[in-house]
């Protein structure tokens, strides 16, 4: 069961959040950080995905505070709007962004979850990192391919809680050095590498891999149930 609700963040801004429900009791919870393309079908199906699985899902509109009601597709302009929205969003002051991430990691504890993990895409993976190293409340991570998350300024971070991390080898966006040296500088973090590009696990992209998506997901749904579950 899924429903769209208002978050509040600490400064007093609301936005909407897709909260997607488990059919019994939650085991834990699960807060999912959107792609450049805003909360749209994709991001929903991830997280109404993670509902099936037992968790309280909820996917915070992440470009509340610089254009509301973004739901992008895939295409060449919807690729340059995204980008734009980025830009201004990584462009905000301190906490930007990651003020809806801790809205949605209020709530989920409010509601209960004794744990809550955050799981991200794209630009959402680069929000899970910075999130996994600045946030409380946190007990699992699982970045996909985030962008920017090698850079050196990125790498110097330290999480607070475990970590997993997915990219692809031939990620035009990532180069492989990069992930080969965010690793050694992380030898407690998990890099999983695959035979995939950019955009991998998203099946609304022509950079769709299903191997690959469903070994990732896998092994996502293994680690959350380690860390948020056991």
């Amino acid at each position: 069961m899924s429903e769209t609700l208002t978050l509040k963040a600490a400064d007093g801004l609301e936005s909407p959040c897709h909260l997607a429900r488990p059919a019994g009791p939650a085991r834990a919870a699960v807060v999912v950080l959107q792609e450049i393309f805003g909360v749209n079908s994709h991001i929903r199906s991830v997280a109404d995905d993670f509902a099936r699985q037992g968790y309280l899902a909820l996917a915070p509109h992440l470009f509340q505070r610089v254009r509301s009601g973004v739901e992008l597709g895939y295409g060449p302009a919807d690729i340059q709007q995204g980008i734009a929205l980025k830009s201004a969003a990584e462009s905000l002051p301190a906490p930007g962004v990651l003020a809806e991430v801790a809205a949605a990691l209020a709530y989920a504890a409010a509601q209960g979850a004794a744990k809550v993990g955050v799981v991200g895409y794209c630009w959402g993976g680069l929000l899970t990192w910075r999130s996994a190293c600045l946030l409380p409340g946190i007990a699992a991570a699982v970045p996909y391919y985030g962008g920017g998350m090698t850079s050196a300024l990125e790498s110097a971070r330290q999480p607070r809680c475990p970590v997993l991390c997915h990219f692809g080898e031939r990620d035009h966006a990532i180069p492989i050095e990069g992930v080969r040296a965010f690793a050694k500088a992380h030898p407690d973090v998990e890099v999983q590498v695959y035979a995939a590009e950019h955009g991998f696990h998203c099946d609304q992209r022509a950079s769709y891999h299903a191997a690959s998506a469903a070994l990732a997901r896998q092994r996502t749904l293994d680690f959350l149930a380690r860390h948020l579950v056991a």
